[in-house]
């Protein structure tokens, strides 16, 4: 048995977090084997902007369910590389707009037929194991639970 499957919950964020930075690296392979200079951790904005755009940043920011500042961080790198402008919001100059720019549109268009590749190849993999299939749905059901009552809340009641 393993170092992490031995110790069960008490490594459970340190076996998702693992298991998240192991698919980051794959895909970032393809990304990098299709000459394509771009990062794994993009996708979120990318696939947000490529749905609908401008968005005000704050408006990602909410729907990724992150900080504004992290997002904030992340668009500050996009747009250094030339793949998102922002622009002031036109009914209140405090919120910023962002968009692609004409270099992330085209981006967009060489990344999308991976994001479909992604996709079945994780549908491939789920379908090897039965248990697989059930991965999606027991992440959701962890993050509603720990949405109604966080787990810092949890270990201080077990702790009395």
């Amino acid at each position: 048995m393993s170092f992490y499957s031995s110790l069960g919950f008490l490594v459970f964020g340190s076996r998702l977090r693992r298991l998240s930075e192991y698919f980051l690296s794959e895909v970032n392979k393809v990304y990098e084997q299709a000459g394509i200079p771009f990062e794994a951790s993009w996708f979120p904005v990318f696939y947000i902007l490529g749905k609908e755009q401008p968005m005000p940043l704050i408006d990602i920011a909410a729907q990724l369910e992150v900080s504004h500042s992290a997002i904030s961080q992340l668009v500050t790198g996009l747009k250094k590389k030339g793949l998102v402008r922002t622009a002031p919001c036109p009914d209140d100059g405090r919120r910023q707009l962002v968009m692609l720019s004409k270099k992330g549109e085209e981006m967009l268009q060489q990344i999308q037929p991976i994001w479909e590749a992604i996709t079945k190849a994780m549908t491939e993999l789920a379908d090897e194991n039965k248990m697989s299939k059930q991965v999606l749905e027991a992440v959701t059901a962890v993050e509603n639970s720990v949405e109604a009552e966080p787990l810092s809340i949890r270990i201080l009641k077990a702790m009395k």
